[in-house]
């Protein structure tokens, strides 16, 4: 009796090849020849009954069939990979690799800490970080796991808090001296106030404060505006430009060492939450489950 399977090589072969680009390149990177690779393509198209490649001297391309077989052949071999990676976790060591996407905040100030304590427990498996204040595709783009800012609207994700992170209000001594320190909310449109807009909105984020007992938003206006990189702020508030709403865990430092002073200090109270996210129907690997358990802090 033949082997339902016996052509799996050929199928590695042909992912291989589309992924490096080239039958030369898909040659070297399984040690082997392109005339090899050549002879594998078309075990596999004649299998099929259909050509999955436009090859020429010069270009190589998928055909619709190609991509589809493409997409699904690729998404096969994941879950193979990822069964032999569960299998050799419950025998020990846990190996893999998990892809991370991270705002700049989270990802200068608080992942760091984290990926040590990682590392350290878990020495074999590889991460990728991605830092980015971009929301990524979490699908589309390949990761495992997206750290959030804010409220998360009902995207079928599962999400897990991470932290409540504290707000505070932060200027430079130098621009305290210069324009003087607002004493209440109804001041700070008098003042240059820092403002980051909103990479999916464009927007700047309201300031959120506690007074009385009670929630308050303020929109910022300022001449002066950051994309991009939320922690831009922070850099020019303590150049002296003026004032920014931050994380404490990103001013404490610097309140500590008197390169920043905290305005309006009675208004404190409020936070935004961060958390980790990923997709349901992702096969969650040993590395993967490994990552959620350290991330919370769970033994």
């Amino acid at each position: 009796m033949s082997r339902k399977y016996d052509h799996l090589s050929d199928v590695e072969t042909f992912v291989t090849v589309v992924e490096r680009g080239s039958l030369t390149a898909a040659a070297v990177a399984l040690s082997t020849t392109p005339s090899v690779i050549s002879r594998a393509l078309a075990r596999l198209e004649t299998r099929l009954g259909t050509q999955l490649l436009r090859r020429t001297t010069r270009s190589l391309g998928l055909t619709d069939a190609g991509r589809l077989y493409m997409e699904q052949t690729r998404a096969a071999l994941s879950l193979i990979d990822d069964a032999e990676r569960a299998v050799q976790a419950e025998g020990g060591e846990v190996t893999g690799r998990i892809r991370i996407s991270a705002p700049t905040t989270f990802g200068h100030y608080r992942l760091p800490a984290l990926l040590q304590q990682f590392a350290e427990r878990y020495p074999a498996v590889r991460v990728d970080l991605n830092i980015s204040n971009r929301n990524v595709d979490l699908a589309a783009e390949n990761f495992d796991f997206a750290i959030r800012q804010g409220a998360l609207k009902d995207s079928g994700m599962i999400a897990r808090k991470l932290e409540d992170a504290p707000l505070v209000l932060v200027c430079s001594p130098a621009y305290a001296m210069r324009k003087g320190m607002p004493g209440r909310v109804e001041d700070l449109p008098q003042h240059h106030c820092l403002t980051f807009l909103l990479p999916r909105t464009g927007r700047g984020f309201p300031w959120q404060f506690m007074r009385n007992g009670e929630e308050l938003d303020w929109q910022p206006t300022s001449a002066l505006e950051v994309t991009e990189d939320a922690l831009g702020v922070v850099s020019l508030a303590e150049a002296g430009l003026g004032i920014c709403q931050t994380f404490r865990f990103i001013a404490q430092d610097r309140l500590e060492r008197g390169v920043l002073v905290e305005v309006l200090p009675e208004l404190k109270g409020r936070s935004r939450p961060f958390s980790l996210i990923y997709t349901p129907q992702r096969r969650m690997t040993a590395a993967a489950r490994a990552f959620i358990t350290c991330l919370l802090g769970q033994p």
